[in-house]
């Protein structure tokens, strides 16, 4: 990626945009892999498991167990466990067969939810998507805002009450304050509920009865997602106007009669948002994965809690369905902030 005067060049814009699509498949492949491999090395896999729930149905009721095998499943089943569980084949090969499911759109079945992975991602994908944009959408709506605010306004009293606030809740994890915003404004005033996307109820409501509830639900989780992300974005913005804003071409801007105003949101403020634009893309996972911890604290079934809850349950189809849909999601997102940072900044061309 190389600077030059002119605006941005469509020719080159649209090869490179192939080019990093082309990429993709590459990428997906090697990382996938990678993954694929660790769950057929890590001890403790599905059939560790089904030996070891074998092991002590028998300790608690079982009357015999295989001669010399000091297990209660014979040679015979663990033939036909290690075929279902897809472990009868080398890596190699079995990399292979599952990446060909893949193409035509078969993600493998869960062990543990019986059902398609597809299936299982699907049904939690809403929830995480609606806690997603929306903390995205008010992260920028805001931070934009307050971060030109402290720029403008350094070291006043705004700036000061504001930063305060800001570090203090970047200080503080979102989890361990979504403890204690439960304590104490569902336990102790019972303001909001416990936890939950929706109530058992909510589908008996009408539209308004729906929306209250999905609001109150809400208030606390995105509290705890928004918390974290204000700290870096309204800084990254205040920091990069302020040195724009020193800048010679702004003072040579300002001695030209032009106002202040227009030099801070028609100047500065542009060449600010490069950064912003720069890791834009890598909020689009965010918008998938959310927070497992967060998740788990309000007993959100999202996304994130689907990844974890798979991994400590050795659900590997799973495992490589979140995988594959994550990395996907960045590699696209990295894509869409070359796009805005070239939207931003007509300097910028792709070569």
């Amino acid at each position: 990626m190389a600077r030059c005067p002119a605006s941005i060049d469509l020719p080159f814009m649209r090869d490179y945009l192939i080019r990093r699509f082309l990429l993709i498949v590459p990428t997906l492949i090697g990382v996938t892999i990678i993954v694929f491999a660790i769950t057929r090395l890590v001890p403790g896999g599905p059939l560790e498991r089904a030996i070891m729930e074998s092991q002590q149905f028998s300790a608690a009721g079982a009357s015999s167990q295989v001669a010399g095998a000091d297990m209660a499943l014979s040679e015979a089943q663990l033939d036909k466990l290690k075929e279902y569980y897809g472990l009868d084949k080398p890596v190699l090969e079995s990399y292979v067969e599952w990446l060909g499911k893949v193409v035509q759109g078969d993600l493998g079945e869960s062990y543990r939810y019986n059902e398609p992975v597809w299936d299982v991602i699907r049904d939690r994908m809403p929830v995480s998507l609606y806690y997603g944009l929306v903390t995205l959408v008010i992260t920028y709506m805001v931070c934009i805002p307050l971060g030109v605010l402290k720029a403008i306004r350094h070291r006043t009293f705004v700036d000061n009450v504001t930063s305060i606030l800001i570090f203090v809740g970047y200080a503080i994890p979102g989890y361990a304050l979504g403890s204690l915003l439960l304590l104490y404004f569902s336990v102790r005033l019972e303001w909001f509920p416990m936890g939950g996307f929706v109530s058992l109820q909510f589908y008996d409501k009408d539209v308004l009865g729906k929306t209250l509830d999905l609001i109150s639900h809400s208030v606390l989780p995105l509290i705890c997602y928004l918390i974290g992300s204000f700290a870096l974005v309204t800084l990254l913005l205040k920091n990069h106007l302020m040195d724009n804003l020193a800048a010679d071409y702004i003072r040579t801007a300002i001695a030209k009669g032009v106002s202040f105003r227009r030099a801070v949101t028609g100047h500065a403020l542009r060449n600010s948002l490069i950064p912003i634009a720069t890791t834009f893309g890598q909020n689009i996972v965010l918008l998938v994965s959310g927070s497992f911890l967060i998740e788990t604290i309000f007993d959100i079934d999202g996304f994130g809690l689907l990844g974890l809850t798979a991994i400590l349950d050795r659900d590997y189809p799973v495992v490589m369905g979140v995988v594959l849909l994550s990395s996907l999601l960045l590699l696209i997102g990295n894509i869409i902030s070359d796009i805005l940072v070239a939207l931003v900044d007509p300097r910028i061309r792709f070569q």
